[in-house]
C-alpha cells in the first residue's frame, strides 16, 4: 500500500528530476507539501513517493479525492463517525484522519473541498484535533499532510470558495508539477518502460515506434498528461502487439495536431530570443486584459513558469 510505483516516475528531464531532488529534501521533514500541477501530472505517485522517503514510511499513507466525497458524507469521511450519528450510521467509523494515523494524509484535488469542511479541517491542522459526527470528544492523530490540486487556489481564495487562512497553512512548501509537454525528452523514456510493463501485464509483445511516430509523440501537447500517454501505450499495444508503429497508426488527434503545429522560421540573420519571449508574453498578457492564468495557458505554459519569465523580464 505505502511503497511507491517506482516505474512510473521515471524521468530524465531537468525539470523532473529537480523536482524530485527537491521532494527528496522535504520528505526529510515533517513540513506540509502541497503539489501543484495538470491533471493527469502524476501528483499522487509523487506523494507517496515523499511518503515512502520519510520517517513515516512504516505508517499508512491515505489518499482522500476531494472532488469526489459527497457532500453530505464529507465530514464523517474526514472526521469518522460514531454509531446512531445519522441515518444509515449501523457503526462506528474512524475516519480517514484517524487511518492515517503516524502516517500521510494525502488530499488530492484540495481546492474542491466545501467552505465547511475547509473550516474544521484548518482546525485539524492548528490543533492536530477533530470532532467525529455525532461524538462530543475530541479526538487527536498525528499525522504528515500532503495535498494536491490542479486549480490555481489564488483566485479561489479570491473568488470566496477557497479560505485564505487554510491557503497558507497548506502552501508553506509548494512544488509546481510540470506538464509532460514541459518534460524534455521524458516522452520517449515513459512510452519505452509503460509499454514494457503492460505488455508484461497482458503477455503481449511489445511494439515498435518509428522514428517518424516518435517525432509525432514528441511534439504532441499531452493535455492529458503521463495519464494521456499511458491510455495511448495501451490502445497501441492492444492494436499493434509485435508490430510497427509509424505516424499513420497514431490517433487521428496526434496526427492532427502534428499537420497543424504552428512553425517559426528562423531568418537568416538570426534573431534574439529572450526579444522574441518577451514580445509574446507581452502580447499575451495584452490579448487577455492582463489576466495571468489565461496568459499562461494560451502560451501553453504553467502559471508557475509563466510568472517566472514575468519576473525574468521585469514584465510584473
Amino acid at each position: 500500500m505505502n511503497k511507491p510505483d517506482n516505474d512510473k516516475m521515471l524521468g530524465n528531464s531537468p525539470e523532473f528530476t529537480a523536482l524530485v531532488r527537491s521532494l527528496d529534501i522535504a520528505a526529510a521533514t515533517d513540513v506540509t507539501v502541497i503539489l501543484l500541477g495538470e491533471s493527469g501530472t502524476g501528483k499522487e505517485l509523487l506523494a507517496r513517493q515523499v511518503h515512502a522517503r520519510s520517517a513515516r514510511a512504516h505508517a499508512p499513507f491515505v489518499a482522500i479525492n476531494c472532488a469526489a466525497l459527497p457532500e453530505g458524507l464529507a465530514e464523517s469521511e474526514f472526521f469518522g463517525h460514531v454509531k446512531g450519528a445519522f441515518t444509515g450510521a449501523v457503526s462506528d467509523n474512524p475516519g480517514r484522519i484517524r487511518q492515517a494515523e503516524g502516517g500521510t494524509l494525502f488530499l488530492d484535488e484540495v481546492g474542491e473541498m466545501s467552505l465547511d469542511i475547509q473550516a474544521k479541517l484548518l482546525r485539524f491542522l492548528e490543533s492536530g484535533e477533530f470532532q467525529p459526527v455525532g461524538s462530543v470528544k475530541q479526538r487527536h492523530a498525528n499525522v504528515r499532510l500532503i495535498a494536491a490540486t490542479n486549480a490555481d487556489l489564488r483566485e479561489k481564495v479570491a473568488q470566496g470558495s477557497f479560505r485564505e487562512d487554510l491557503y497558507y497553512r497548506l502552501n508553506i512548501v509548494p512544488f509546481q508539477v510540470p506538464p509532460l509537454r514541459e518534460r524534455s525528452g521524458d516522452v520517449e523514456l515513459l512510452m519505452t518502460e509503460i509499454t514494457r510493463e503492460l505488455a508484461i501485464q497482458y503477455n503481449l509483445q511489445a511494439p515498435a515506434y518509428t522514428k517518424a511516430a516518435m517525432v509525432c509523440l514528441n511534439q504532441h501537447a499531452w493535455p492529458g498528461n503521463v495519464r494521456e500517454l499511458r491510455n495511448l501505450c495501451e490502445r497501441m499495444l492492444i492494436l499493434f502487439s509485435g508490430r510497427e508503429i509509424d505516424e499513420g497508426n497514431l490517433p487521428q488527434e496526434i496526427r492532427h495536431q502534428h499537420r497543424n503545429r504552428w512553425t517559426f522560421s528562423l531568418p537568416e540573420q538570426g534573431i534574439k530570443l529572450e526579444e522574441v519571449e518577451k514580445e509574446l508574453l507581452q502580447q499575451a498578457l495584452e490579448k487577455t486584459r492582463g489576466n495571468q492564468s489565461k496568459a499562461a495557458r494560451i502560451l501553453g505554459l504553467t502559471r508557475y513558469a509563466f510568472l517566472y519569465r514575468l519576473k525574468k523580464y521585469q514584465l510584473q
